[in-house]
């Protein structure tokens, strides 16, 4: 199938990331106006014919959420509505992945929910990174390919830091498998963060299980929203020895007061991937480091385009 056949449209949550995708891909990015009328109602019209086209369409649902997943429905069912031949909704970040499970009485499973609403909306594929739990896979009837930011944040850990100091760090038993892994490919020592809430409306005493004295702890997280945990757990590792905190992870969230908690805390810098753009301070902020996963996800995206296979590429 001809590269031609195929057209990359863009919402307004992280334009930038699309441009640079259409770069390695070498396709413009198709033209897409999206606007709001005076009361906040979302409108989208499509500027090119997509007749036949096989259709990507590059929007993480990240803040405002709401705002970023009306985006991506409108745009779905005005680009299905005028014959595309199969939409694939790239979402960097998957908005509402943290409510994948019920945790307690008459709450929602709302990662279900949106995994419904893309399928109704028109959506035949989704395309995403570092899903926050695995099993968001299952609430879909349509393929999902679920990427790693592993190979990015690896090339950077091994190029930028002493490996044979390093020990990676699980910020809590939930990330143990993920922490493993990494430790695995860089033939490092492995450490977890232990968390236990003494009282019930008292903070969470941590202590550190495994050895960290006078090594860099890197630690590893899917995301970081408010930094509460991690710059918790650099507080510990470094009393406990470590010489030096680098915090790892794929979405950088940081929503208040993250990028105030950061400035004060132990950590000496924070490792993070363009699936979600720099908002506000965050972009001053002289310890965050973002890399890019934009030719990865042109990659996968020719790679699905062609009906070739997407995990040969992480095994």
């Amino acid at each position: 199938m001809s590269i031609h056949e195929m057209k990359i449209f863009a919402g307004n949550a992280n334009p930038a990331l699309a441009k640079s995708i259409c770069g390695h891909l070498g396709t413009p990015l198709a033209k897409a106006e999206v606007r709001r009328f005076n009361d906040g109602e979302i409108f989208v019209e499509i500027g090119e014919n997509v007749r036949g086209r096989d259709i990507f369409i590059i929007q993480p649902t990240c803040t405002p959420v709401n705002d970023h997943l009306m985006e991506l429905m409108i745009m779905v069912d005005a680009l299905r509505r005028a014959s595309s031949r199969r939409i694939t909704a790239v979402l960097p970040y998957y908005g509402y992945a943290r409510q994948d499970r019920k945790v307690a009485p008459r709450v929602p499973i709302t990662a279900k929910v949106v995994a419904e609403m893309l399928t109704i909306a028109g959506v035949r594929r989704v395309l995403t990174m570092d899903l926050h739990s695995g099993q968001i896979q299952g609430f879909f009837n349509i393929p999902v390919d679920n990427l790693y930011a592993a190979p990015v944040l690896l090339e950077y850990l091994s190029n930028h830091l002493d490996i044979s100091r390093v020990v990676m760090v699980s910020p809590d038993a939930g990330g143990v498998e993920r922490c493993r892994a990494y430790a695995k490919r860089l033939n490092t020592a492995l450490a977890i963060i232990d968390k236990r809430r003494v009282l019930a409306n008292e903070c969470e005493a941590m202590s550190v299980i495994g050895d960290v004295q006078g090594k860099i702890a890197v630690l590893l997280d899917d995301m970081v929203d408010t930094a509460g945990t991690i710059c918790s757990a650099a507080n510990v590792l470094i009393a406990s020895g470590a010489t030096e905190v680098v915090a790892c992870c794929s979405h950088g969230v940081l929503s208040d007061p993250a990028i105030e908690r950061l400035e004060k805390s132990k950590i000496n810098r924070l490792i993070i991937t363009d699936s979600i753009p720099l908002r506000g301070a965050a972009k001053e902020c002289a310890k965050i480091k973002v890399l890019s996963v934009s030719k990865m996800f042109a990659e996968v995206i020719r790679r699905i385009h062609a009906d070739d296979s997407v995990s040969s590429m992480f095994i």
